[in-house]
Parts: structure tokens; sequence; C-alpha cells
């Protein structure tokens, strides 16, 4: 690059970094490395402010950012997982991106019926940086089941709990999607089961949520395997960032009101095997993807809170059925409503109760 073409694009960036700033009212000002809360709404909140007061501009490969580097994430409550904001709380999508993990798949039409953006990241017909086979089956090697066997070995408190998703062959060719989770580390102190997530990179306003909410489910099924309670949640990431295009979503975002650590934590995961309730689950979560009615059954087998999850996923399901009127799919909703058992998950159906109204 010459050094005149260096001058405008150094004088671009500034002037983006500059533009943001003006146009959200933020001063600058120093920023810790690292940011705790005990909600996702609370931690989102500082972090966006933090990148709009003292985010320096980059031009990766998706466009213009503003982004911090070596920055450190903490939820000190790992349940309060979900935002209840009218623009990220999205437990629909965390929901299917967890069962699309849990089910080992790579699969686009799975993913894509939850997350639509996905395809523009797709190999063909599949995701190849998909976290499903590199959690369960990478090189013939299933990571969970391997780092619950190091912490149910003779050394319960090991350092070695390690899962990587980044792989050193992601960068040899080029892909759509890679990675941009490096590691997931577990470590059991004091009873607890505490994570560890390290990021080459995340998007704080798109990728962010999603990450927290599967990484601290995938902490708690641990924790529930090993018959220990959730500790803290650590989020590390090389380059935070956000993206000018979400600008005026990140407005809006910020101009919501919420309380600041409102008591919004889903319910503990039952103690005992996790697991047979996570194959109902995706039994159902397939069921509804492709048309097909849950079994009552079912949801009576499992207890309350995977039966909550699952009617979740019926209720995305009405959401997008266009087949049927709207008052019958309102009535659907209702109905669900009144059957999930925990008040945490009720909000998110009002906002679904309420545009079948309109």
């Amino acid at each position: 690059m010459g050094a005149s073409n260096f001058s405008n694009f150094s004088l671009c960036m500034l002037y983006m970094s500059a533009n943001i700033r003006i146009r959200l009212g933020y001063p600058d000002r120093m920023i810790s490395s690292t940011i705790s809360a005990k909600t996702l709404d609370d931690l989102m909140r500082l972090v966006v402010e933090a990148l709009l007061a003292d985010g320096d501009p980059i031009c990766p490969s998706k466009g213009w950012a503003v982004e911090l580097t070596g920055i450190l994430l903490e939820l000190s409550d790992p349940r309060a997982r979900l935002s209840r904001t009218e623009t990220r709380g999205k437990p629909y999508s965390c929901l299917g991106e967890l069962c699309w993990y849990l089910a080992k798949s790579n699969e686009l039409n799975f993913i894509e019926y939850y997350i639509p953006d996905y395809k523009k990241s797709a190999d063909g017909d599949r995701i190849f940086g998909g976290y499903g086979p590199r959690l369960f089956n990478w090189g013939g090697l299933n990571q969970i089941a391997n780092v619950l066997a190091v912490l149910k070995g003779k050394n319960p408190e090991s350092r070695q709990a390690v899962v990587q998703l980044f792989d050193r062959h992601d960068i040899v060719a080029k892909y759509e999607d890679v990675p941009c989770t490096c590691t997931l580390q577990f470590m059991q102190r004091d009873g607890k089961l505490h994570m560890l997530t390290s990021m080459r990179s995340n998007d704080v306003y798109k990728g962010l949520p999603h990450d927290v909410f599967c990484f601290t489910m995938l902490q708690e099924i641990i924790a529930r395997d090993l018959s220990v309670d959730v500790g803290s949640y650590k989020h590390a990431v090389g380059s935070l960032h956000l993206y000018s295009t979400d600008l005026e979503s990140v407005r809006n975002f910020l101009n919501e009101g919420w309380q600041p650590t409102i008591d919004v934590a889903m319910p503990a995961m039952p103690a005992g095997d996790p697991w047979s309730g996570i194959n109902v689950l995706l039994g159902a979560e397939q069921a509804l993807r492709f048309g097909r009615s849950i079994r009552e059954d079912d949801l009576r087998s499992i207890g309350p809170y995977w039966a909550d999850l699952i009617r979740l996923l019926d209720v995305f399901q009405n959401k997008r059925n266009k087949k049927d009127s709207r008052q019958t799919r309102k009535d659907r909703v209702q109905k669900l409503r009144g059957e999930i058992t925990s008040g945490v998950y009720h909000v998110f159906v009002d906002q679904l109760l309420s545009d079948l109204a309109e």
C-alpha cells in the first residue's frame, strides 16, 4: 500500500470512529480490560458502551467496525444468560443453535431454520466451522466425553479439561466460515464448575448473546453430569468488535429500558444425568422443525425444565408457521404459555402474542 493510500485509509478509519462516537454521544474514556456483570443485559450494555467510547476502527473482511483487543468478560451468574430486551431477546435462535451443537450437526438446513444468516457462511449444504461435530466427533474424538472423563478422574481439579474448536488446519484453505472460538476450558473448584472461553474474534451485537447462551448451557450440562453446581463464566476475546452496519440497532438496544441486575436467571437444570432430557429435547426439536407434533408423553416424562424448552421451540414453530391463521396460531401460543412453568420465559411468549394480535 502506497503512502497516500495508507493515509487515506487511516483518515477514513479515524473519521468513522469519531463519527460513531459523536452520533451516539459517547465521550472518549479509558476502559479496563476486564468487564464483569451479573446478567447478560448488564454485560452487553457495558461492552457496547466501552466499544463506542474506546474502540479502534478496523476494516476486516466483513466491513468497517470498531474493536477492542484482549478483553475479558465475566458473567457472574451464568444462568442469567438470556437478554430480556426487544432487540436482543433471542431465546428461540439461541436454543436452536444449542440444539444444533448437541445434535452433532453442521448441516445448513438445520441452523438456517433458526438463523437464516448462516446461509452466508455455508460451504454447500454444510457449515465448515459448525461446532457440533467439533465438540462430539472431531477426528474421531468426542471432546465433551473426554473432558468429563478428565474431571471424573483421579484429579477433579485438573487443568487439562480443554475443548479445542479452532484448528490449525482452518487457515490452510479458504472457507466461508471457521470457528471464532479457540478453546473451552472447564475447571472444578470448591464444588463448582467454572468455565473460560477463549475467542479469537467476537461480534458483540449478533454473536455474543448466542455464544454466551450456548456455552453457559454447555457449562451447566457438564456441571450436572459431574453433580456439581455452576460457578463463574469468563469469556476472553482477542478481537471484540461492533460493525458499523449495526449502529442503528445498537442505538435501539441502548435506548431500551431494563432494570440492572434484575433476577432474570433461567431456572437451575435438574440434578442428575442431563443427557436423557437432552435426547428428548433433540427429538422434539427435530419433530417441530419438520412440522410434526410433539408427544405429550415425552413432555411428562422429562420434567418441567426440559419441557419448558420444548414448548419454547413449539412457540417458535407457531411463529414461523404462515399456513395457519393468526388467530389459530395465537390460540396455540396462548395455550403453550399456560403450560410453561417458568415465568422467565413468559416475556418472550408475550411479545409473540402481541405481534400476532396486530
